[in-house]
């Protein structure tokens, strides 16, 4: 099952981006969902992620009070609001799915199914 991200782009700092993924049909419809970013040169990091009725939540530290994760289970998509952008927050965005406990510490074997990736570009 291939997942579609879109919604990334060239944003100046300070300015906002929402990040989409949408799954085909009802698959995936209530597995948790998370995203992930991956910069030039570094790892692939946990940004956030929620669970399938989205009453649990939980952000990497760089993104609290900056990002929201919320999803819509109708439209079988899970959204990234990304506010006070930061040339630090450039990166390719994955968004995942799958059955895991929504936790601190999320990794990405914790998630089966993965989409291609959306680019953030934040100029300074």
């Amino acid at each position: 099952v291939q997942l579609q991200a879109c919604g990334g782009g060239l944003v100046q700092a300070g300015g906002s981006l929402r990040l989409f993924c949408a799954a085909p049909g009802r698959t995936l419809s209530l597995n948790e969902k998370g995203w992930f970013r991956q910069a030039p040169g570094k790892e692939r990091e946990f940004v956030a992620a929620i669970n399938w009725n989205g009453d649990n939540i939980v952000y990497a530290d760089s993104v609290k009070g900056r990002f929201t994760i919320s999803r819509d289970n109708a439209k079988n998509t899970v959204f990234l609001q990304m506010n006070s952008l930061k040339p630090e927050d450039t990166a390719v965005y994955y968004c995942a799915a799958g059955r895991t406990r929504i936790r601190v510490g999320l990794r990405d074997s914790d998630f089966n199914y993965w989409g291609h990736g959306t680019l953030v570009t934040v100029s300074s």
